[in-house]
């Protein structure tokens, strides 16, 4: 494995990482990763410890242009690149969940909406984990290997269908900001059981990628990119 390889899953439990190919079709900025701290969203409800958000980005790295608008309060949604990109199976799997109806909230990048957000966070996690997760499809990975979530999905687009098996690449549904979003992106984790109350993180690894900004660099087969840095999939990357 390559540096970034060995940075996945610091600090978590033994075995090794779970390998998940990106799910979207092009760049990527990581946000939240395990390669920078575990547990990587600040807490470890929910199995959240190891896991990755991934927003869509243009060839410039953005996510939406910046205006006067997003300094100061609320941006629409469908401001952004990441809205509406086909969000496809990181590994195969069988489906057990899949949840659809929850509204896309407004992106809050400014500082202002930012806060008054934070503010309501404990609200949302007492009202469970529609209220987190939004939108979402939870795959029971082959070979025991856990139970992955792709979260905040954009509301009518979920294709998923519990019962059905699916391999890399398969629809799941649409990117959104369903859920605890503050703008239109993909959230992956793996958990041990299925309950969400019970779950604990599992280490995961993302597979066949290549880093854009800033480091640059050749194709990496599986690792763990850090918060900040923009990827996109290679072809000849590996899938899992």
């Amino acid at each position: 494995m390559t540096g970034r390889a060995a940075r996945t899953g610091a600090g978590g439990a033994g075995g090794a990482p779970v390998p998940l190919a990106l799910p979207l079709p092009g760049p990527v900025r990581v946000v939240n990763s395990p390669a920078d701290r575990v547990p990587s969203h600040g807490t470890e409800l929910f199995g959240l410890g190891h896991a990755v958000d991934l927003v869509p980005v243009d060839a410039r790295g953005r996510s939406a242009r910046r205006d006067l608008r997003s300094w100061l309060r609320e941006e629409p949604p469908d401001r952004f690149v990441g809205l509406g990109q086909p969000v496809r199976a990181p590994a195969a799997g069988t489906v057990v969940a899949a949840h659809d109806g929850e509204p896309d909230g407004p992106a809050r990048r400014a500082p202002l909406a930012r806060l008054r957000y934070a503010a309501t966070q404990v609200q949302r996690v007492r009202a469970g984990i529609e209220a987190v997760a939004g939108n979402h499809v939870v795959v029971e990975l082959a070979g025991g290997r856990g139970y992955l979530w792709v979260v905040h999905l954009r509301r009518g687009s979920v294709r998923a269908v519990v019962g059905n098996r699916v391999v890399a690449g398969d629809l799941l549904g649409e990117c959104g900001s369903s859920g605890n979003a503050t703008e239109p992106h993909v959230h992956l984790h793996v958990a041990d059981v299925l309950d969400p109350d019970r779950a604990r993180g599992v280490p995961i690894a993302l597979t066949g990628y290549r880093v854009r900004h800033p480091a640059g660099g050749g194709p990496v087969a599986a690792g763990m990119p850090r918060t900040g840095e923009v990827v996109e999939p290679v072809a000849d990357g590996s899938t899992p």
